[in-house]
Order: structure tokens, then sequence, then C-alpha cells
């Protein structure tokens, strides 16, 4: 039983310290010790009841003294576990890397600023601009969700700025109108031809090619739904299916007449096609649109491997670009670089930035103007001239006499 400064019992679990403040403890199922201190007793012994009543019950309880660690362990699985398999593979990558080695053994409620800045300032002499931006938009995602969870009072972020070294626009990769010529001349030879043609007409990202199914394909309408995505998981030599990367990343896609006559050549095609027994599953995911468990059935993908009759991974379809690059002498690029084209091509030939990323599914107007918008300084002058082609010949006149 614990005691009081009088030497008063107060109660299992509860004693009193030399400061006034009671301390309420106990050792949760895990083996774990929970404690927390209170100016007045009844309010420890309050504690205590329902902490121990929710650790019984199997309920969401989490001590005064978590770390770090433990705090992490707990958001990514139970809160953004819903998440894309690729944020949540990023996320823990950026923990484990950068945010552990500082900060992990730290109890939550003592993360201050400069243990923060701490983790940002060790990354500046060797991670790009990108990265450390990964990692300071996860760790402010972590003590966010921790802060609306009250487990912290204060958001140790606040008011923490970092000079993140912004990549250089230009080294954004996209295809040259030449080089895709090239690339699509020779590509046609190729088993994956309309793929990565189909890429080029809609810009959807390798994930969402690869679990693309015939459900999706709405042929009256002519238009493609984004609702799942697909990736080969090597450490568990597995596939999984998953929702897009961001609820923005839901769309639908108006089909243009070459990705249309693609789907409709493809699915012409079924009955010759080889499947493998890997076909016959269906794997199940939560779909964060609509909040409940969504199935994608494998044996309704539109595109597999040619010659396994299994999906296609998203490294077999780089290690093949590699080859057709050098066949039409030009410089490698991987899948995603056929999404970048896409978008380039879309503001070359004059759509809205704001259309652009609707189309893109990006969650933010800012992404697409600081990916793409800028990197064809020919459309400027294409422009001008478009601009002065459209003055009329009385404004050329008193041009004329104005300057004559």
């Amino acid at each position: 039983m614990g005691k009081n400064l009088k030497g008063k019992e107060i109660g299992k679990g509860i004693c009193q310290r030399k400061d006034g403040l009671y301390v309420a403890r106990f050792v949760n199922r895990y083996g774990k010790r929970c404690e927390k201190s209170f100016p007045a007793l009844p309010l420890a012994r309050n504690w205590l009841e329902e902490a121990r009543y929710a650790d019984k019950h199997s309920e969401v309880f989490l001590p005064s003294n978590t770390t770090v660690d433990e705090w992490f362990d707990f958001w990514i699985t139970k809160i953004v576990g819903d998440l894309a398999p690729n944020t949540i593979r990023n996320y823990r990558e950026r923990y484990i890397r950068n945010m552990k080695p500082i900060i992990g053994h730290l109890r939550l409620t003592d993360v201050k600023q400069l243990h923060c800045k701490l983790v940002v300032n060790s990354m500046y002499d060797t991670y790009k601009g990108s990265t450390i931006l990964q990692t300071y938009t996860t760790m402010g995602a972590m003590f966010k969700s921790a802060r609306l969870n009250d487990m912290i009072a204060k958001h140790p972020m606040d008011g923490l700025k970092v000079n993140i070294p912004i990549s250089d626009p230009s080294n954004i990769r996209a295809l040259t109108v030449e080089e895709q010529e090239k690339f699509l001349e020779v590509a046609k030879r190729s088993h994956n031809y309309y793929q990565y043609a189909l890429l080029l007409e809609t810009g959807l990202r390798t994930g969402e090619l690869i679990g693309l199914t015939w459900d999706a394909i709405d042929w009256k309408k002519r238009r493609l739904t984004v609702n799942k995505t697909l990736e080969f998981r090597h450490k568990q030599g597995s596939w999984r299916a998953g929702p897009p990367k961001t609820p923005q990343s839901y769309r639908t896609i108006p089909l243009t007449k070459r990705a249309y006559s693609i789907l409709e050549i493809v699915h012409s095609k079924i009955g010759e096609r080889k499947e493998s027994e890997m076909l016959s599953q269906t794997l199940d995911y939560m779909d964060r649109y609509t909040g409940q468990k969504s199935t994608l059935v494998m044996r309704d993908l539109v595109f597999i491997n040619y010659r396994t009759g299994a999906p296609a991974k998203n490294s077999s379809y780089d290690t093949h670009l590699y080859k057709l690059c050098d066949e039409a002498g030009i410089k490698h690029f991987s899948m995603h670089v056929l999404r970048h084209t896409y978008a380039t091509r879309a503001i070359e030939r004059g759509m809205p930035p704001k259309v652009l990323q609707k189309l893109l599914g990006h969650a933010s107007i800012q992404t697409t103007m600081d990916k793409y918008v800028h990197v064809t300084d020919d459309s400027m002058v294409n422009a001008i001239k478009q601009f002065e082609g459209a003055n009329s010949s009385e404004i050329d006149e008193i041009w004329e006499d104005a300057f004559t």
C-alpha cells in the first residue's frame, strides 16, 4: 500500500512525493510500468482506475512516459496504417534512419523544438532536399497526431523553420519530343508497348497502372477510374493491393482516342494471354474513400507479364526500359519519367495547371506548378508568337503609323 507524506496509507499503486505530488503507477499487460503525477489524490485514484480498466479490456492506453519509439510504433500501425504502402515505407525509413538515432529514446513529452532541429541539421551534409523535406513532414505528422490525441500539450515543431535545399527544377526528367518519338518507335516491338503508351496518354503512377482492372474502365463514357494500386513487396515475397497514394489520387480520367484504342486492343486479346495460377488470388485492402474493405481480383488485371502470366513488377518494367533506351540511343529513364513526360506535354499543349493537377491526382496545385509549369521555357516563346499573331490588321497599321 502506498503512503502520503504523513505516513497514512492512500491505496495500492499510489504514493506521495516530497514535492507533494501524488504518483499513480501500475504494470500493464505488456510488462511496461505506467505512471502519472497529479496534484490531488482523487485525480490520481481516478486515473489509476481508468488506466487499469483500459489495459485489462484491451482498450487503447498509452502511459505518460511513452517514448518517441513507442509512439511511432503505435502511430504507424494504429493511426496511419491505412495509407498507401509506399507512404508507410517512406515514413518508416525516415524514422529509422534519421529520427530514431536522435529522439527515439526520449520520452514523448520531453521532446523540444531543439531536438527536432537537430534531426534536420544532421541531414544537411549527406541528404538531398527532398529527403530532408520528407523527414520534416514525417516528424511533423507524427507529433501532430500526438498533440491531437492529447499525448503532448504542445507541438514541438511549432515555429520551427528549416532551410531545405530545393532541387533544381531543370533536374526533373521528362522526355523531349524527339526522345519520346525515338522511344515509342523502339517500344512498338516490345511486349510492354501498350503499358508505356498508356502512361504517356494518362499520366498514371506505376502502381496505379499495375493495379488497373477492367471494372475501372467505363467504355461508354470513355473514361478510366483510379481507385486502387498494386505493388510487389519484396521482403514478404507477395503482392499487396492498397488505396491510391492520397485521397486526391482517387480520380476519373477522360480517355484520349489513343488511350481508348490501347485498352480496346488489350481487351480483345484477353483470351490469348498466358495466365499464372497467381491470378486466381483476390487481395483485400481498406478503401480510404469509402472506409470499407475492398477487393482486387487479380484475374481482372488489365496488364500482366506476357511470359509469366503474373503481374509485372515495377522493377522489371524499369529493367526493360533501360534496354529500350539503349536501343533507341537515349539516356536511361524509369517508369515515373513517363508520368513526368505526360505532364510536360500537357503543359506544352496549353492544358491549365489546375486541370493537370486533377488528372495527375496531386494533393496540391503547388506540386503541379513546381514540377511541370516551369519545365518548358520554349512554351513562353510559342506563347509570345501566338499573342503576336492574334493582333488584328487594324492594330498592326496603328503601330506602323506610330513608328514611321
